[in-house]
C-alpha cells in the first residue's frame, strides 16, 4: 500500500514527485531538534536514502526537543541512537549513519545537504564545496525563541513546477468573440468557477467552435470575477459552441543562487514589509554574532546575563554595519535566551528545513531566496517572563534545562500542572502537537493531564505525516496509538485517550464540568460543524482555545483567549460536496458532478442491494406459514433475480448496465429535449450550465469501455461472493458474444428540468415492494445454504467506499469518465478523481509540523496566563513560498446597550440556588434584573423555548413567573451552565443586550 502512503503528499508535490524522492540521497548533518525534524520529514515522505551525521553524544536536554531520543540514549551517538527510530518510520527508505569527514568526495554522493547546529567555519566551507558543485544546500538553525533558515539550491536550478498541487483548470461554459474576449467557467466544487490569478498563463482543449483556441499558446489572463476571465482578442475566432477546458500552463523557470559565504554579507531576505526587513536584518547581525560570541568564549550566552547580551549586541554593531540601523532590542532578547532549546522553535525551523529540501528534490513548488528568520520574542513581553533573572533560568540538571533557560524553573513547575484537551487530536496537526507537549513537559507534573480523543484508526495514508503511528498501528485507535507513543517519549505525562466524538451526544462526558477545570483546548478539527460546537463550549465555559489546520502546503494558527481576542467566528470552507440530485441525473456540467454521481452508483449498485439482502434474510421468520403474504422490497426481489452464477454472469451484466447509463438514458433524455428544443422561442433548452449530451457507442475493443466493465464486474462478483478474473481477453470475447436489444425511447416519460421537481427513479433507488412467495422463499434459503451457513449467514458482501482501495476508485473513474464523455466535460486522471471523490485534503507533514510548533508558542503564552493582546499572535504560513504572516489577534467585537459599551464575553450571571439555599424562580430573575439594572424584561427565552412573554395572559404569566430556574438546568443535563437570551421593554428588535448566564 505504498500507493495510499503518499497519497495526501502527491496532491501538494504531484504526481512524479514519487520518482524523484525514491531517487534522491539527502544528508542531514546535526541531530539535535531541528535536525531530527528534517530527518524524520525527509524518511516519512520517502525519500531514497536519508544519511545521518552527528558526532557528539546526546545529553539529557536534548530528551526536551529530540523526540527520537529517549531518556535511555543519554550518552550515546545522536546520529546512532536516532538512526533505528528513523528507520521504523519507513520501510521504504534507507536510513544509514556517517561518521566521514565532511569532505568533496562524501558530499558528491548527496542531491541535499542539511546542517543543524554547526559552527559557522563549518557552514562555510562544506558551503563552498556545494555551491561549486551544485549540490543543494541548507543551513539550519534554531536558539532560543529565534530560527534561521539558508538555502543555496547553485547557480542554476530549475524549478519545474512553482505553484502547489497540480495545475489548476476550469471547465468552459462560454467564450465571447470581442477584444478582449470574456471566459465564463461553470460553477465548480466549492461554488467558484475557478480560481485563476491575474497573469496566470492558460491554454485550451476540447473547445467545440473557437478552436483557435485548442492547444494555443499559453497566453495571460486576467481575473473579472470568480467565474470570469478576460483573454486576448477572440473577436476573428469562430463561434464557441460547448465544451472544453481552461487549463493552467507553468514554465520552467531558472533560478541563480549565492553560496552562503557571499550572502553572508548582504543577505536576500524576503519579507513583506520594511519593518519586517529591519527586524530579519537586525537578527541576522545577531546570529553572526552569537557565532562570534561563541568563538571568543567557547560557550553560549548565559540565560539572562545582562553583560553577555551587551557583548553579542557590540557583536552585532561591528559585524552588521553594512545592514543599516539594528533594532537593539531584539537583538538583547535574543542573545538573552539565546542559550535555551525549546521544541516548538525546532519543530517550526525543522519543517521550514524539511520542505525546503523537498523543494531542492522534486523541483516542485518555489525555493526560498535565500534568507528566512523567525522570532517568538514577544514571548518575553508576558509579565511573568519579564522579570526573570539569571538565576531563575540557571540549569537544574534536568531534561528541561533548555526550556528552563528561556522561562525559568516556576514557569517548567507550571506546565506541569496543565490540563489540556486535545479534540481530532491524533490526526496528522494532533500527533505532532502531541509530541510536543511531551518534549515540552506538559502535563508531566502533579495534577496535570491531557485528554485526546479521535474516533479514528490508523490508516496507511496517515503513515507519511504522522510521526506517532507505524505500519504494524494500521487500523488501531488513533488516540490509543498516539498516547502509547507519547508516554514512550515522555513517561512523565498524563495522556487519556478517548474514542468519542465531541458534540451534543457526547455531553454527559464532555459537559461544563469537564471544559471548565481544562487550562486549554487544542483542536485540528476538520468541518465546520464541529470548530463551531468545539468553540460555543469554549466560550461558554471561558476556556482558552487554539484552532490550527492545513491544506496542503498552508496552515494557519488562530488564538481565542478569554476576554482578549474576538472569537474564531465563522471561516471559509469548501462546500460539503453534496450537488441538486437533478443536475446529478440529467445535467452535470462539471467533473465533480460526474464524480459524485459515480460514487452514488457505487453505493446504489454494491452496498445498498446487499445491505437490503441481509436485513431482510434476518427479519425473515423461519416457518414458512409466517412468511406468507410478507413484502419483499425491490432491491431483494432484484438482487435475487439478477444473481449472477460466475464471472461471465458478472461481466454481462456490467455490459447491460454500461448500456443503459452511457447510452439509453442519454438517448432518452435527447428524445425528451432535442438539442434544438427551445424553453421559450429563441431561448435554447441546452444553453449556459446545460450541457447537452450525446450517447456512447460501446466498443469492446475500448479500453475505458472495457476497464468500467471489468471494475464492476469485479465489485459485482464480491458483493455475490463469487470469484473474479483479471483476464481481459476473455472478458471482451464474453462482450463480443454478447448481442443487446435496440433501445425504443418512451414518449410523454417526465424528466424535471429543474431542482425541486420529481425525479425518475434509477437503479439505486428502493422502488416497490413485492409479495413473497414460496418460490421466492426456497431461492432465498437455498442461496443461503449454497453459502455453507444457517439463518445467520449473510448472503451478500456490502461494500462500502474505501477511496485508498484501488478496485473502488477504478470503478469511479470509468464511471465518471465515462459520463464526463456523455457530457463534453473534459475528464479526470486518477489521482484528481480520487481526490473529488475521496473529499482528500492534501497534506505534507512539513505543514502540520510547522503549525503544531505555532500552537505550542501559543501555548506557552498560556500557561502564564497572560492577559497582554500584543502578546498573542494569529498566524497564516504559505511554505510553498516560506512565508510566514504573523499579526495580533483582533480585540473582541463591542456594542452599546442602555448607554453603555459592553464587550462580546460580557454576560450577567446569577446563581440558581441563593445564599439561603432556595432555588430562584423566573420571577426572582426578572426582579433582580429590575433591581440591579432597571431593566423591565418582556421577554425571557432558552434557545426557542419561551420562558416569560409579558403579553401572555395573566394565567400563563403566572405559571411562567412560578418556574424554577434550576428546572432548566436539569434538562441542559452535563451543561450546568444555563444560557438565557431576553429583551427588555423599550427595546428594538436588533438591539442585543448581554447575555444572562444561570450558574449551578
Amino acid at each position: 500500500m505504498a500507493g495510499a502512503r503518499y497519497s495526501r503528499q502527491q496532491y501538494v508535490l504531484g504526481g512524479g514527485s514519487g520518482r524523484r524522492l525514491r531517487a534522491a540521497a539527502a544528508l542531514v548533518a546535526g541531530l539535535r531538534g531541528a535536525g531530527a525534524q528534517v530527518a524524520a520529514a525527509l524518511v516519512l515522505a520517502g525519500a531514497g536514502r536519508v544519511v545521518l551525521r552527528d558526532p557528539r553524544r546526546a545529553a539529557g536536554a536534548d530528551c526536551a526537543q529530540q523526540f527520537l531520543l529517549r531518556e535511555s540514549d543519554v550518552g550515546q551517538n545522536r546520529a546512532q541512537a536516532s538512526q533505528r527510530r528513523l528507520a521504523e518510520l519507513n520501510p521504504d527508505v534507507e536510513v544509514t549513519v556517517s561518521t566521514e569527514e565532511l569532505s568533496e568526495d562524501f558530499l558528491d554522493a548527496f542531491q541535499v545537504v542539511v546542517l543543524t547546529e554547526s559552527p559557522l567555519e563549518e557552514q562555510l566551507r562544506v558551503g563552498d564545496i556545494c555551491h561549486a558543485k551544485g549540490i543543494c544546500f541548507i543551513v539550519a538553525d534554531a536558539k532560543g525563541l529565534a530560527g534561521q533558515l539558508f538555502c543555496d539550491f547553485g547557480e542554476r536550478f530549475v524549478v519545474d513546477d512553482p505553484a502547489e498541487g497540480d495545475p489548476l483548470c476550469a471547465t468552459v461554459q462560454h467564450i465571447s468573440q470581442g477584444n478582449p474576449g470574456i471566459v465564463t467557467c461553470a460553477r465548480a466544487e466549492g461554488g467558484h468557477g475557478h480560481h485563476f490569478s491575474d497573469g496566470d498563463l492558460v491554454t485550451f482543449s476540447g473547445l467545440e467552435g473557437m478552436t483557435e483556441l485548442n492547444g494555443c499558446k499559453p497566453c495571460p489572463v486576467r481575473v473579472l470575477d470568480t467565474f470570469r476571465l478576460e483573454i486576448g482578442d477572440t473577436s476573428a475566432f469562430s463561434p464557441y459552441r460547448c465544451g472544453g477546458q481552461v487549463l493552467q500552463v507553468r514554465l520552467r523557470q531558472e533560478h541563480s543562487y549565492e553560496s552562503l559565504r557571499q550572502a553572508l554579507a548582504m543577505p536576500k531576505i524576503p519579507v513583506e514589509s520594511s519593518v519586517e526587513l529591519q527586524r530579519s536584518r537586525s537578527l541576522h547581525a545577531a546570529f553572526r554574532a552569537l557565532h562570534a560570541f561563541r568563538e571568543e568564549r567557547g560557550r553560549l550566552p548565559r540565560p539572562r546575563a545582562p553583560a553577555d547580551a551587551e557583548r553579542v549586541l557590540e557583536l552585532a554593531r561591528s559585524l552588521g554595519a553594512q545592514l543599516g540601523p539594528l533594532d537593539e532590542d531584539v537583538v538583547r532578547a535574543f542573545a538573552s535566551v539565546s542559550a535555551g532549546d525549546l521544541c516548538p522553535v525546532a519543530s517550526f525551523i525543522g519543517a521550514l528545513a524539511a520542505q525546503e529540501a523537498l523543494k531542492a528534490i522534486t523541483g516542485k513548488l518555489l525555493p526560498l531566496d535565500q534568507w528566512f528568520y523567525f522570532d517568538a520574542l514577544e514571548c518575553l513581553d508576558m509579565e511573568g517572563a519579564a522579570g526573570l533573572t539569571q538565576e531563575d533560568c540557571e540549569p537544574r540538571g534536568s531534561r528541561y534545562d533548555g526550556q528552563i533557560a528561556v522561562f525559568g524553573a516556576n514557569f517548567q513547575e507550571e506546565l506541569g500542572r496543565q490540563k489540556y484537551f486535545v479534540q481530532v487530536g491524533a490526526g496528522a496537526i494532533g500527533c505532532e502537537l502531541l509530541k510536543n507537549f511531551a518534549m515540552m513537559g506538559l502535563a508531566a507534573g502533579p495534577g496535570g493531564d491531557i485528554t485526546v480523543t479521535d474516533m479514528d484508526t490508523v490508516a496507511d495514508s496517515n503513515l507519511h505525516r504522522q510521526f506517532l503511528f507505524r505500519a504494524a498501528d494500521v487500523s488501531k485507535p488513533k488516540a490509543e496509538v498516539a498516547a502509547a507513543a507519547v508516554k514512550r517519549m515522555n513517561p512523565d505525562v498524563k495522556v487519556t485517550a478517548h474514542q468519542n466524538q465531541v458534540g451534543p451526544g457526547t455531553e454527559q462526558l464532555y459537559g461544563d464540568d469537564f471544559f471548565q477545570r481544562l487550562d486549554g483546548v487544542v483542536s485540528a478539527v476538520d468541518t465546520l460543524d464541529a470548530r463551531a460546537y468545539l468553540e460555543k463550549r469554549c466560550i461558554c465555559s471561558r476556556t482558552p482555545l487554539l484552532d490550527s489546520g492545513t491544506e496542503g502546503a498552508r496552515g494557519n494558527v488562530v488564538a481565542m483567549v478569554p476576554p482578549l481576542t474576538e472569537p474564531l467566528g465563522s471561516a471559509t470552507s469548501s462546500t460539503d460536496g453534496t450537488f441538486p440530485l437533478c443536475t446529478l441525473r440529467y445535467y452535470p456540467h462539471t467533473i465533480e458532478h460526474t464524480l459524485q454521481w459515480a460514487r452514488d452508483e457505487f453505493e446504489g449498485l454494491f452496498q445498498l442491494p446487499a445491505e437490503s439482502v441481509n436485513q431482510f434474510l434476518e427479519e425473515l421468520p423461519e416457518e414458512p406459514a409466517q412468511q406468507e403474504g410478507l413484502e419483499v422490497p425491490e432491491r431483494v426481489w432484484r438482487s435475487l433475480q439478477e444473481r449472477p452464477r460466475d464471472w461471465g454472469d458478472c461481466v454481462r451484466w456490467a455490459r447491460r448496465h454500461w448500456q443503459s447509463h452511457y447510452h439509453d438514458a442519454i438517448a432518452q433524455l435527447l428524445h425528451t429535449f432535442p438539442p434544438a428544443h427551445e424553453t421559450s422561442p429563441g431561448v435554447p433548452f441546452w444553453s449556459g450550465d446545460r450541457r447537452c449530451p450525446h450517447p456512447l457507442t460501446f466498443d469492446p475493443s475500448n479500453d475505458a469501455h472495457v476497464a468500467y466493465v471489468e471494475a464492476a464486474a469485479q465489485l459485482r462478483a464480491q458483493t455475490y461472493k463469487l470469484p473474479s478474473h483479471s483476464n481481459r481477453a476473455a472478458t471482451q470475447d464474453i462482450l463480443r458474444s454478447m448481442v443487446l436489444p435496440p433501445f425504443v425511447p418512451q414518449d410523454g416519460l417526465r424528466i424535471p428540468t429543474a431542482e425541486g421537481t420529481e425525479v425518475v427513479e434509477e437503479a439505486g433507488d428502493p422502488g416497490q415492494p413485492m409479495e413473497l412467495t414460496q418460490d421466492l422463499a426456497q431461492d432465498l434459503a437455498r442461496w443461503r445454504q449454497e453459502l455453507g451457513g444457517g439463518t445467520e449467514a449473510q448472503v451478500m458482501e456490502p461494500i462500502h467506499f474505501e477511496k485508498d482501495d484501488d478496485a473502488h476508485m477504478d470503478f469511479i473513474m470509468a464511471a465518471s469518465n465515462l459520463r464526463a464523455e456523455n457530457y463534453g466535460i473534459p475528464p479526470a486522471d486518477w489521482l484528481t478523481s480520487k481526490r473529488i471523490a475521496g473529499r482528500i485534503v492534501p497534506a505534507i507533514v512539513t505543514t502540520t509540523a510547522a503549525v503544531a510548533g505555532l500552537v505550542c508558542l501559543e501555548v506557552y503564552k498560556l500557561v502564564w496566563r497572560c492577559q497582554v493582546l500584543s502578546c498573542y499572535r494569529r498566524s497564516t504560513l504559505f511554505l510553498s513560498e516560506c512565508l510566514l504572516l504573523r499579526f495580533k489577534p483582533q480585540q473582541p467585537p463591542t456594542y452599546w446597550y442602555r448607554g453603555k459599551e459592553w464587550s462580546f464575553w460580557d454576560r450577567l450571571e446569577v446563581r440558581a440556588v441563593g445564599a439561603d439555599g432556595q432555588e430562584m424562580t423566573v420571577e426572582e430573575l426578572l426582579d433582580w434584573l429590575q433591581r440591579e439594572h432597571g431593566w423591565t424584561v418582556s421577554k425571557l427565552l432558552r434557545g426557542t423555548t419561551m420562558l416569560y412573554d409579558w403579553e401572555d395572559d395573566d394565567e400563563t404569566q403566572a405559571r411562567q413567573r412560578a418556574q424554577k430556574l434550576s428546572d432548566g438546568m436539569e434538562r441542559a443535563g452535563a451543561l450546568r451552565q444555563l444560557e438565557l437570551q431576553y429583551l427588555c421593554k423599550g427595546d428594538k428588535e436588533e438591539e442585543c443586550p448581554p447575555l444572562l448566564c444561570i450558574l449551578p
